[in-house]
């Protein structure tokens, strides 16, 4: 897979102003690592929030941590200035450094195509760390042991 749509970090050029600003929080868990695993997305925007999260069986940590983002990606309706926030320096790291893929190649696909729709940003926010959100996000991402 070639270079990703996020990689040369366009974000916030003047042009772009009047574009939504939505904040996106996302973290993935599995458990037996693949097992049974979870994503919880936190979408912002101003005074509005919406939640998500979801299961899928036989999968992996990395897995979750892509497909949170991508939901999150797919509620949005028109082009926004995106800021990601996740604790996952595989995604991070991956965006912003130009690591080459090598593994869930169709989920990068999937994030590819939607990160040409929007101008993006990723921030890597230490896990477990007090972030309200990065720790309503590992909650949700968790609601599948129930």
């Amino acid at each position: 897979m070639g270079r990703l749509a996020a990689e040369n970090g366009n974000f916030g050029n003047d042009k772009n102003t009047k574009l939504k600003h939505v904040y996106l929080y996302s973290d993935g868990s599995c458990s037996n690592n693949p097992g049974t695993g979870g994503y919880g997305t936190i979408l912002i925007y101003n005074e509005h929030k919406k939640e998500l999260h979801g299961r899928v069986e036989n999968t992996t940590n990395n897995r979750m941590e892509l497909l949170g983002i991508i939901k999150g990606f797919e509620c949005l309706k028109e082009k926004c200035m995106v800021t990601v926030v996740t604790d996952s320096k595989y995604v991070v790291d991956t965006i912003n450094n130009n690591w080459k893929i090598k593994k869930n190649k169709d989920l990068w696909e999937q994030l590819n195509k939607l990160l040409l729709q929007h101008e993006t940003e990723f921030k890597w926010i230490k896990g477990h760390n007090g972030n309200p959100e990065n720790e309503r996000c590992d909650y949700l991402a968790r609601l599948r042991d129930e």
